[in-house]
């Protein structure tokens, strides 16, 4: 949503209604068979949304990895893939509905794409984060990370 469509609201209906509301409410449908932001291959719905919207910082791209191994039961794509699919099958099961499942999943694929970005920056300033002691790494990181 953030990098696509800041004023995104989400619809959910069942299957069966999804032509039909997407005419009603010019929605864009997707993780539905047979929609064009649902799988393809062996790619997710979330690999077919960054395609199309042509999505290109770096982070997300290393977070649909992770996201492809979870939603595609391939988790040699990303080690970090299996310990996705277990939070979000928890948060499946926990929250009471649809809408509540997006609220709590927010947090983690914020959380997730963080990491990204963090593995990006210690991959490009490795020799400077050798050189510094563990507090001064941390307050490296983070200020690469607000940059």
């Amino acid at each position: 949503k953030r990098f696509v469509d800041k004023k995104a609201e989400f619809i959910f209906v069942p299957v069966e209604k999804i032509e039909e509301v997407v005419k009603k409410e010019k929605a864009i449908p997707y993780d539905a068979p047979g929609v064009e932001l649902g799988h393809h291959g062996d790619e997710c719905s979330f690999d077919a949304i960054v395609e199309k919207y042509k999505v290109k910082d770096p982070a997300v791209l290393e977070l649909a990895k992770i996201v492809r191994g979870a939603d595609t039961d391939k988790p040699e794509d990303a080690p970090e893939a299996p310990g996705l699919d277990a939070v979000m099958t928890g948060i499946s099961i926990v929250a009471k509905d649809d809408h509540e499942a997006i609220e709590k999943a927010r947090l983690v694929y914020d959380a997730f794409y963080t990491f990204c970005k963090l593995k990006l920056v210690r991959e490009k300033h490795r020799a400077e984060i050798e050189k510094v002691d563990r507090k001064q790494r941390r307050e490296f990181l983070r200020k690469k990370l607000m940059e």
